[in-house]
């Protein structure tokens, strides 16, 4: 069995008047420095009644403040990927942007190790986003980057239709982007390939919860984490205390599901065998770091021989995806 590990050069600024480089973050990724505000703000007004000046004389937003982060999600998308609208309905989870192109770049190099070191680019190459969600927001990445087409799949019926609504009221997303229902929630796959389907990709953000209370536990101890963080800087945070909502939305679909991150991944690999003549790479995000063996021993006890773990970092956030292939001779 081949094992990969990659991890992406850490870039730092030489010179103290440059915007500070992003921890290990992809080198193509747009949000490798820091947020111009100025600049976002000159592209989506909106977002300016969510900036501040924090405690060292520089802009920010409330990071845990959604209608903050959905706005800036708005500004960045507009500004850097022609995507003027975008939206989610209230409760859906509004991701961050900068660690969803992370994932998006590392694809691209990833298809080049089965395309003789060249990323492919074009509509013929073709991705699926398991559990695409309203915000659509990979389809979004990976189209305006590489100009490749989508298939989003969810079971949440009023997520597809927000996808399907981003993706055909903005030209640059037109034709680009199809959504599709996974009826059956105990599938991942079955049910959404097709016979005539062809695959350059697939990719996951499993839900990694087992249950709507390990869901709010986890929400709950991040709004902790924030509020302990921003009161050491010297800001009051009471207006947190006693918050049991999930911090930046998220529906069931999208945060646990039974069995939680483990049970779906290895539904996921088994379920691969199935469709390993259409899809060249089979790819999930893994947020527990010990689901990663279990994931390579249940893909080693399926025959699998080409596995690649991708490290990725976003300062202080550190996640990974598990790749896996069933053609031969892959030489990672």
């Amino acid at each position: 069995m081949s094992h990969s590990h990659f991890s992406k050069n850490q870039a730092a600024s030489k010179n103290n008047n440059e915007a500070p480089i992003k921890k290990s973050m992809h080198p193509r990724n747009k949000h490798n420095a820091s947020y111009d505000f100025p600049a976002l703000i000159a592209t989506s007004p909106e977002l300016k009644a969510f900036v501040e000046t924090n405690q060292y004389g520089n802009e920010s937003i409330n990071f845990s403040d959604p209608l903050a982060v959905k706005a800036l999600n708005k500004a960045l998308l507009a500004h850097f990927y022609d995507v003027p609208f975008w939206d989610i309905p209230e409760g859906y989870l509004c991701p961050p942007i900068p660690g969803r192109a992370d994932y998006i770049h590392n694809i691209a190099d990833l298809l080049a190790i089965t395309n003789e070191g060249e990323i492919p680019t074009g509509k013929h190459v073709r991705g699926l986003d398991v559990g695409v969600g309203a915000n659509c927001v990979y389809p979004i990445l990976g189209h305006r980057e590489y100009q490749w087409s989508f298939v989003g799949s969810d079971i949440d019926v009023q997520a597809l239709k927000m996808a399907s609504f981003i993706a055909n009221n903005n030209p640059s997303l037109k034709k680009g982007i199809e959504c599709r229902q996974q009826k059956n929630e105990e599938n991942i796959f079955r049910g959404i390939i097709k016979p005539q389907d062809e695959f350059a990709f697939t990719m996951c953000n499993p839900p990694f919860h087992a249950s709507e209370e390990e869901a709010t536990a986890g929400s709950e101890r991040k709004q902790q984490n924030l509020a302990t963080s921003k009161s050491k800087k010297g800001h009051a945070y009471n207006e947190l205390k006693g918050v049991k909502k999930l911090n930046f939305g998220g529906q069931k679909a999208e945060l646990w599901c039974e069995g939680g991150e483990l049970a779906f991944i290895t539904q996921m690999a088994k379920e691969s065998c199935e469709f390993a003549l259409q899809v060249q790479w089979f790819t999930t995000l893994i947020s527990k770091k010990e689901n990663v063996d279990a994931l390579y021993q249940e893909l080693a006890r399926l025959g699998v021989k080409t596995i690649k773990t991708v490290d990725m970092a976003q300062g202080h956030k550190i996640s990974r995806f598990v790749a896996w292939t069933f053609q031969a001779n892959v030489n990672l």
